[in-house]
């Protein structure tokens, strides 16, 4: 057992020994990082700049991409960082502090898609109903509490599982800091404490499912209630995007989280991580605006709005 009063940093998981493949996994982070950052970036300044998208959906959409851009900035910075340096090493405060906004960046997301959901079930299930329920107050209101949520949330998370010092060393099995490696080096008693904030955390996690399930289903028999296909159609593709958004957030965390332990190696781990960490920040704008004709006009009248005014 290591003299955990010594223990200033922790290791991270490298991707490679070779620093070929150091400097590939550095290109590769930094290709899917840039591709998230212009993605997000664009959808946030369309739905600023456009009076037209300054409705709940687009209000709820801008706080999804900034939640997004948080996410992969937490991670993916310090361990391009490394690899192009080759180190390892990150410092007790800083894997603390990565540990607390993955969290908290996470778990507002989960809460804002379930607001997105209710959103979506108000506008084609309680279309007369839409400007009350959701009106700029409400939106509002409900986007403070999903931050607020994901910020105590991670507050408690945060506390209790650096609440006690790493008492096996300080390698940490995973290329950013997160709860489940970190309790690998903890004592006993602080991995008790996490596993009830956990167990906590996914009964909220599934009210939140449940709540998305069932907005779904009421959803679902609205649309076939339309009289005409055209109808349904442009009912339904209004819902498409967020329920793909969802699809992949859920199924990645389901399959991380609870993937069988025969097939759990190093380097699965590491796919896995990679999946739900980086690939959804990156593909959610894509997702969003590839059958979205007002975020594609908003987005075409941006780019000529600056290549104009550049003449």
């Amino acid at each position: 057992m290591s003299n955990t009063s010594s223990i200033t940093q922790f290791l991270l998981l490298a991707f490679a020994d070779t620093r070929e493949l150091q400097l590939l996994h550095f290109w590769l982070f930094l290709g899917i990082y840039l591709a998230a950052l212009l993605g997000n970036g664009l959808i946030i300044t369309a739905i600023a700049c456009d009076h037209r998208l300054h409705t709940p959906m687009y209000f709820f959409l801008l706080n999804l991409s900034v939640l997004d851009l948080g996410c992969i900035s937490t991670t993916v910075p310090k361990s391009m960082a490394n690899s192009l340096w080759d180190t390892r090493a990150i410092s007790y405060a800083g894997c603390a502090a990565q540990l607390f906004l993955y969290v908290f960046l996470m778990s507002a997301e989960l809460y804002l898609l379930t607001i997105m959901a209710y959103d979506r079930y108000v506008a084609i299930c309680q279309p007369l109903h839409y400007g009350t329920l959701l009106g700029s107050r409400a939106c509002v209101l409900m986007t403070a509490v999903a931050w607020a949520s994901g910020f105590l949330n991670s507050i408690f998370h945060t506390a209790n599982t650096f609440s006690v010092p790493p008492c096996k060393g300080n390698a940490v099995d995973q290329f950013f800091c997160e709860i489940p490696q970190i309790l690998k080096l903890s004592c006993s008693d602080t991995y008790l404490r996490e596993v009830v904030l956990l167990v906590v955390s996914l009964s909220l996690a599934f009210v939140c499912f449940i709540f998305i399930v069932v907005s779904y289903v009421q959803i679902f028999r609205a649309v076939l209630r339309i009289p005409s296909e055209k109808g349904q159609h442009k009912a339904f593709s209004t819902c498409t995007p967020h329920l793909a958004v969802v699809s992949l957030f859920v199924s990645t965390g389901i399959f991380a989280n609870m993937k069988p332990p025969s097939i759990s190696t190093p380097s699965v781990d590491l796919v896995v991580s990679i999946l739900y960490a980086l690939v959804p920040p990156a593909v959610n704008p894509l997702i969003y605006s590839m059958r979205n004709k007002e975020l594609k006009d908003a987005l075409k009248n941006l780019f000529l709005e600056v290549v104009f005014q550049q003449k």
